[in-house]
This record gives C-alpha cells, sequence and structure tokens, in this order.
C-alpha cells in the first residue's frame, strides 16, 4: 500500500509540470501569429471590444490553438490505444483506414464543391468518411479474433481510401478543387474558426472517453490474449471500444485538420519510458505529448511564415516525424538481431 502511494505521489509531481507546460506552450499559441501586435496590447484590445484585437484573438488565434490542443492529443491517445490493441509498436491511426476513411469524405465534398455550398460540409463528410471505413474494418473481421486480420483489413480499406482519392484527383476538371484538395491532404490548421471547434472537439472527447475506458482491457492485453481471457476481459468489447473510439476522435481530427501523420505514431513512443510501458497511464500521457508535439509544429509553420505562404502542418510534422520513424525501425531491427 505504501508503495501505491509513493507511486502515486510522483505520478502527481510529474503531471504538475506536464500542465504547466502545456498552459505555457498554450498561451504561447495565442501570442504568434502573422500580425505584429505584443500580446498584451492584443489582450487588452480584445477585452476591450476593439474590432482588430478581437478579430485576431477570438476569430484566429483562440479556434486554432484549441483546435490544436484537441487534435494533437486524439491522434496522440489513439496511436498508444491501437499499439496496445494491436501489440504492434508501428500502429497509428492510418493502418486501420481511420485517416484515408475521412480524407476520402473530405475529398469527395471538394471535389463535389459541397464544401463551397455548405460551411460545415466538409468536416461532416470527413465524419461520414471515417465511419464508412470503420464499418467496413468492422465487417471485414468480424467473425475472426485475430488481430492480423484486423490489421490486414484496416490496411485494405486504407489502399482502398488512397485509389478512390487519386481517382478523383484525376477526374478532377476544376484546377482550383484540385488545388484545395492537394491542401488539404497537406494538413493545416490555418483559418479554422469556432464552427469546427463546435464541430470536432465533442466528438473527440467522445472517442477519448471510450479510449479511456479500454485502459484496464489493455493493460491486461499487454500480459497476453491467454492472459487477458483468464482475467476476464471481453476482446471483442476491447477492439469495439478502442475501434470505435479512434473513429471518433481521430476522424473528427482529421475531418477539420487535413491528413497530419506521425503524432499518433512519436507521442507513444516519447512517453513509454516515462510511465515505465503501463497502458493505462500511456494512454493519458500520449494525448498530452501529441497536444504538445502539434502545438510546437503549428508554432512552428507561423514563425517559418514567408512571403504570404505557409508551410503546411503536415508537411512539417512529416519532416520531422520521417527520420523518427525510420530510427524506430533501426532500433527495433538492432534488438531482434
Amino acid at each position: 500500500m505504501r508503495a501505491m502511494q509513493e507511486t502515486g505521489s510522483r505520478n502527481s509531481l510529474w503531471w504538475l509540470p506536464a500542465g504547466l507546460l502545456l498552459v505555457a506552450l498554450t498561451l504561447a499559441s495565442l501570442a504568434v501569429g502573422y500580425v505584429d501586435m505584443k500580446p498584451l496590447r492584443l489582450l487588452r484590445g480584445a477585452l476591450a471590444g476593439e474590432w482588430v484585437p478581437s478579430r485576431i484573438l477570438w476569430d484566429l488565434r483562440v479556434p486554432r490553438t484549441v483546435l490544436c490542443v484537441a487534435v494533437g492529443a486524439a491522434l496522440g491517445m489513439s496511436g498508444a490505444a491501437l499499439q496496445g490493441l494491436l501489440r504492434n509498436p508501428l500502429a497509428e491511426p492510418g493502418l486501420l483506414g481511420v485517416t484515408g476513411g475521412a480524407a476520402l469524405g473530405a475529398v469527395v465534398a471538394l471535389y463535389t464543391g459541397m464544401a463551397q455550398a455548405m460551411v460545415l460540409a466538409l468536416p461532416l463528410a470527413g465524419m461520414a468518411g471515417t465511419a464508412l471505413a470503420v464499418t467496413l474494418v468492422f465487417a471485414l473481421a468480424r467473425r475472426n479474433d485475430d488481430t492480423t486480420t484486423l490489421i490486414l483489413a484496416g490496411v485494405a480499406i486504407s489502399a482502398l481510401s488512397s485509389a478512390l482519392i487519386a481517382l478523383v484527383m484525376n477526374w478532377s476538371r476544376n484546377a482550383f478543387a484540385l488545388q484545395e484538395i492537394v491542401f488539404w491532404m497537406m494538413g493545416s490548421l490555418a483559418d479554422r474558426s469556432m464552427r469546427e471547434v463546435g464541430l470536432a472537439v465533442p466528438a473527440i472527447v467522445i472517442g477519448m472517453l471510450l479510449l479511456w475506458q479500454a485502459r484496464r482491457g489493455l493493460q491486461a492485453l499487454a500480459l497476453g490474449e491467454e492472459t487477458a481471457h483468464s482475467l476476464g476481459i471481453d476482446l471483442r468489447r476491447l477492439r469495439l471500444l478502442v475501434l470505435v473510439g479512434t473513429a471518433c476522435s481521430v476522424g473528427a481530427a482529421v475531418s477539420v485538420a487535413g491528413s497530419i501523420g506521425f503524432i499518433g505514431l512519436v507521442a507513444p513512443h516519447l512517453m513509454r519510458p516515462w510511465v515505465k510501458a503501463d497502458p493505462a497511464r500511456l494512454l493519458p500521457a500520449s494525448a498530452w505529448a501529441g497536444a504538445v508535439l502539434l502545438l510546437l509544429a503549428d508554432m512552428g509553420v507561423r514563425l517559418m511564415y514567408n512571403e504570404g505562404q505557409e508551410l503546411k502542418l503536415g508537411v512539417l510534422t512529416a519532416l520531422i516525424g520521417a527520420p523518427f520513424f525510420l530510427s524506430l525501425i533501426l532500433r527495433l531491427h538492432r534488438r531482434e538481431a
């Protein structure tokens, strides 16, 4: 009992600076932008109701920062849950077709012009694409409890989504729509409003709560499927929780932010040594790391703003995440050798 209390005390001490760091980065994100205005002047003007500071802070920076934290947390937590469920250190949300389905739905909305005709058509189409993709994965893998079948079903749906996206781009004769599709697939949080926040954040929260409900099952599954069965864990229910939670959170995130890769892969690996590879503690830790990483990346693209052109957020995360991914593969290869 005393050892458990000491462990809980250490965990509390660790979370305190982590929370302060997240708050500091959130405030820094609100202060960083393209308009040369000091943070205190911006805050005073916004609180006083001045049009320009209010527009900058409440209409541009606050939605972008809120979505940055929510999307990063969703990607990080989903990556940790999938790595625990599949017991594969290379698993991430795109592996099960969640990202591909959301991307396909959004691309169809852009291609058909629905995104221009209705404000919320793009995120709604992305979430619908996610729902369809996850339903197909369930249909393909429902009669088999093997995780390999689940992975293969996800890879097949992801490949089909990519092929359909390429087909839509090949058919597109509207240069503007094609450019919008390409830019959206690069991932960005620029020009997002409170409408996107109101649509995406509730779905992200619901998805993350479902993933949190799976923490005990993932803890038992880390000991092996037979041990998990002996502890009374229903593996089908566990898979359902993780897949639906991932679909809700990542689907909503991708529908408003576009394709942002590697956060779901990198965040769990950064935090695993700090939580001693405990799947239950890894879920919130990875959510925190994902939010921090995306905040840093988003501030980076704003600071690198050059001549009216912003580097896309997904491009920066890929440039940083790809070398990490390669180093992870090499480390796993050396461990097996």
